[in-house]
């Protein structure tokens, strides 16, 4: 995956800076759609989190652009059961 949540802020930032400039504002109109992708973008990374939650994987999220967390030691099982 090409973009991360970072790239989406970075986008939905220059798109704030946009509306604010006087010299050449931003379309409104192109400001909200721009706002509506994004928040279908969220919600399928929301989805995506759910999802590994839901199913107990430990895998990394293209989405967040984090790695995956460490498996729980053997102490640290022992500790919950």
């Amino acid at each position: 995956m090409k973009n991360k949540l970072v790239d989406l802020r970075n986008h939905l930032f220059a798109t704030l800076e946009g509306l604010q400039d006087e010299e050449k504002p931003l379309d409104v109109d192109r400001a909200m759609a721009v706002s509506d992708v994004a928040q279908k973008i969220i919600n399928t990374g929301k989805l995506e989190l759910h999802l590994l939650d839901l199913v107990g994987q430990r895998a990394r999220s293209e989405f967040l652009g984090l790695p995956a967390p460490e498996p729980p030691t053997k102490r640290e099982l022992s500790l919950i059961r």
